[in-house]
């Protein structure tokens, strides 16, 4: 009767790992490609951050709009993984190129002294006007795997109805804990061939 047990057992034993082998495999696959749907959402939410910006200076003042920047920079910029490449659309001299994220931080809310509009004024690209609505226009998009480039314009609109529409190049890159973060953005304004 022992014997039976014992033998009953191993069988059992046999049984599942034959089936353990014969199962299917669970197939993992690690992809770190950015997709086109994830590029139109990082656009999108940087334009409702610019307009969550300017709300915020327009109800709490420069301090709000500042925390605010401060928060959409951390989130949306690569400043704490490494070297961001940052051109703002009105920068000149030794500030053309923010490297540094109060670089950008000056860029969104200011202050911005090297900008003759914001000087001595707490102002900044996303709180000098009012801004109401924001919209990607790309006519270029490369997936390239764990990165992504966007040509294109920004069509902002302010509650006055004027609108402002920059020439804006992004640089993606997914980070080394799965987020998609901005590591380059270039801005300009339309050529005038006057």
């Amino acid at each position: 009767m022992r014997r039976s047990s014992v033998a009953a057992a191993a069988f059992a034993v046999s049984s599942l790992a034959c089936s353990q082998v014969q199962s299917k495999p669970v197939v993992q696959v690690f992809d770190t490609a950015i997709t086109e749907a994830e590029v139109n959402q990082l656009q999108k939410g940087w334009c409702d951050a610019v307009l969550a910006i300017s709300n915020a200076y327009q109800n709490g003042g420069y301090d709000a709009a500042k925390a605010k920047a401060s928060a959409v920079i951390d989130t949306a910029y690569a400043y704490k993984f490494g070297p961001v490449a940052f051109k703002p659309t009105y920068a000149i001299g030794d500030s053309t190129f923010r490297t540094t994220r109060d670089g950008a931080l000056a860029y969104f809310v200011g202050p911005d002294p090297t900008i003759p509009q914001f000087r001595d004024k707490k102002l900044g690209f996303a709180t000098y006007r009012h801004w109401v609505s924001c919209e990607i226009k790309d006519y270029v998009m490369q997936l390239l795997g764990n990165t992504a480039n966007t040509l294109g314009r920004v069509i902002l609109t302010d509650s006055q109805g004027q609108i402002a529409e920059p020439e804006k190049t992004w640089t993606f890159l997914r980070e080394i804990d799965g987020s998609v973060r901005i590591v380059l953005h270039h801005s300009s304004a339309p050529f005038d061939a006057r």
